[in-house]
């Protein structure tokens, strides 16, 4: 499986896909570099398909990964993609997340986008 190493060592990039995964939950729409923005895509609707399986197995597995944080509500992310994310996407077989390309950052010209839960 092919991935892009987003110029970290594996450590950090898996603690960059982490946080950006769990804020995506949280948030619901984040805004971010076109290439972590693809790499996240991958990653988030890999646990909205474990979400969808709502099994102890399959929590265990997203609790791996997903960073032990709360939305204003004071639900926890693990939380709300079993309990709001997922059921949503119930008769939807992927393609969660949709990646809207937006320019161009000031600084150094990478490109931006926007990754969002599709409707």
């Amino acid at each position: 499986m092919a991935y892009s190493r987003l110029r970290r060592s594996s450590d950090q990039r898996k603690a960059l896909l982490r946080d950006l995964v769990t804020d995506l939950i949280l948030n619901g729409k984040i805004e971010t570099t076109l290439a972590k923005a693809k790499e996240l895509k991958r990653l988030a609707d890999k646990m909205v398909t474990l979400g969808k399986a709502n099994t102890l197995a399959s929590r265990r597995q997203a609790a791996e990964f997903i960073r032990f944080e709360k939305d204003e509500e004071g639900k926890f992310a693990i939380q709300k993609l079993f309990s709001e994310i997922a059921p949503k996407f119930a008769n939807r077989n992927g393609g969660y997340t949709r990646v809207i390309k937006t320019g161009f950052r000031r600084g150094d010209a990478a490109p931006l986008a926007i990754i969002e839960w599709v409707e």
